[in-house]
């Protein structure tokens, strides 16, 4: 009796037991899955860093010299095409940010739109209607188009002489010969709307999605308190969607900043360089004129810009979310 409890007391005064796979705490099959999750990673990453990561780097050394296609040998200069775009008077100094004011006047006349909208919709097609599938489908259909089927359909559309636009204006007693994609301002309007019409369903999708994912329940508790349905919609559904949102109005921005189909098929630039956005720009003097260094220093400017926009979006986001729950 002794002898056997001397071999049963380590276990009772909770003595470690020996471990069957050798070392404690080792699990066999996490090596093995980890290398299983890098082999379905593996196509992206091959993608990613040869497509995405080779040509950031390769296009920050461009930057920082005064690489040509036509030179033998390339002169590294350092951040001089940076100080000529913020130098005035310099060779690309002017039409650059000219460029980045057309793309900053687009993307404050778009961005409000392709969010207060889709809000808009997807509240209204979040409720019990019938062929609420068939109208989602009407809403997300123009999207699926490519930027430059949408481009020449309305530029046809809206054409100063032959549009069907003015005309069927003109049929109403309103005028009809608006320069929609001539003059100023109305180039905007036609940029802005055409945008608005073509991607408003991708947003509209996201944010219904949100919605989805909002528990009836608190519908329900905010009417029992008296909610009608205002105090519903800025008391659960806004609050509710505030990471949903945030991604939204983040994607949209960085959208509109990279606008450049539109604008180059619909008013091709004009009138002048009004509606010549910072692509546009950069596309012509890298591929155009052959001045790839500096185009290279303007789209890391332009990167910067978009990534400050971003990081004070979220910043702000964060923070309202703190307030809301302190």
């Amino acid at each position: 009796m002794a002898d056997t409890a001397s071999i049963v007391a380590p276990r009772e005064t909770g003595a470690p037991r020996p471990s069957r796979g050798g070392r404690a705490g080792r699990r066999p099959g996490v090596p093995r899955r980890t290398g299983i999750a890098y082999l379905f990673l593996a196509p992206f990453l091959v993608l990613f860093i040869v497509f995405v990561l080779a040509p950031a780097v390769f296009g920050l050394w461009i930057s920082l010299t005064n690489w040509s296609p036509f030179r033998a040998t390339q002169k590294f200069i350092g951040l001089q095409n940076y100080i000529d775009l913020f130098t005035p008077g310099s060779a690309t100094s002017g039409d650059f940010w000219q460029s980045m004011a057309a793309t900053g006047i687009f993307t404050l006349a778009s961005v409000p739109f392709l969010i207060v909208i889709p809000l808009l919709i997807a509240v209204l097609l979040n409720q019990k209607i019938r062929a609420g599938s068939f109208f989602r489908g009407v809403f997300f259909a123009p999207y699926v188009l490519g930027v430059a089927v949408i481009s020449v359909i309305w530029k046809y559309l809206l054409d100063t002489q032959a549009g069907i636009i003015n005309h069927l204006l003109g049929m109403i007693g309103l005028p009809d010969n608006l320069p929609w994609t001539v003059d100023v301002p109305w180039v905007w309007v036609t940029l802005a709307g055409v945008t608005v019409w073509w991607t408003m369903g991708f947003n509209t999708v996201i944010i219904l999605a949100g919605l989805k994912s909002i528990s009836a329940d608190l519908y329900e508790a905010a009417a029992l308190d008296g909610a009608g349905a205002w105090r519903q919609f800025t008391n659960v559904t806004l609050p509710g969607l505030r990471q949903v949102m945030t991604f939204v109005f983040t994607i949209t921005i960085l959208a509109s900043a990279n606008m450049f189909g539109q604008s180059f098929l619909i008013t091709k630039g004009g009138p002048g360089n009004t509606t010549r956005t910072a692509i546009m720009y950069i596309a012509d003097q890298g591929l155009s004129q052959n001045n790839l260094a500096a185009a290279a220093a303007m789209s890391y400017v332009l990167f910067a810009f978009l990534a400050i926009v971003s990081i004070i979006n979220f910043r702000l986001q964060r923070e309202r979310a703190e307030k809301s729950v302190s």
